[in-house]
């Protein structure tokens, strides 16, 4: 009986990778959150940088992830997960001097579209690494959110705000991801065991095992 275990290291590296993502996420998200509550009754100076800092966070978080995973199937999500978070920025930076529906179309569309490309690398990462449940249905819920933002851009909403509980939510999901990964990223845990590729080799014409 044989064991690789250079698999399971590879696994282990990317689950602390992604732990340590997943929480700085969770931080922006926090304080992005409670910024726009306080400053999103209009688009101003402040709301108006937010909406433009956080695709762009997104970006760089994206770019963290894929180089973190390169190899993997899901570098090629993350990538068109940069493309599209780079578009929405460039859009909301026209969109915020528009006013608020205009903002609402522009993060509408992103939410949608951003929130199925998650879906997808979520799905591709669960068998590999686990604990990516809750990153399947942040990204279920993003392309329901960016629905809903759409009809309330048809609507007579005034206020941003609302994209303060949509971050909110975002970074609980990407909170909830971290926990469940760190017990694949402590190698005392054992988590990291239970992934390792086992594979049998039957013995060799002189009873030996290659």
């Amino acid at each position: 009986m044989t064991t690789t275990t250079a698999p399971s290291a590879d696994l282990g590296a990317v689950a602390q990778a992604l732990r340590r993502l997943y929480l700085l996420r969770f931080g922006f998200a926090l304080v992005w959150a409670v910024v726009m509550f306080l400053t999103g009754s209009s688009i101003g100076p402040v709301s108006a940088t937010l909406l433009v800092i956080y695709p762009l966070f997104d970006v760089g978080a994206a770019i963290v992830d894929a180089r973190s995973c390169r190899a993997s199937r899901s570098a090629r999500g993350l990538q068109v997960n940069i493309a599209i978070s780079g578009i929405a920025a460039v859009g909301l930076a026209f969109a915020a001097a528009s006013g608020v529906p205009a903002v609402l179309r522009v993060w509408g569309v992103w939410a949608i579209v951003a929130g199925l490309v998650q879906l997808v690398v979520a799905l591709s990462r669960r068998a590999a690494l686990g604990g990516q449940w809750s990153m399947i249905a942040s990204g279920a819920l993003s392309a329901v959110a960016g629905i809903s933002f759409l009809l309330q851009a048809a609507s007579s909403h005034d206020s941003v705000r609302n994209l303060g509980g949509y971050a909110l939510l975002g970074g609980i999901f990407f909170l909830v991801s971290a926990l469940r990964l760190g017990r694949d990223a402590n190698p005392n845990t054992g988590a990291g065991t239970s992934r390792q590729t086992r594979t049998q080799t039957p013995p060799a014409a002189h009873g030996t095992a290659g």
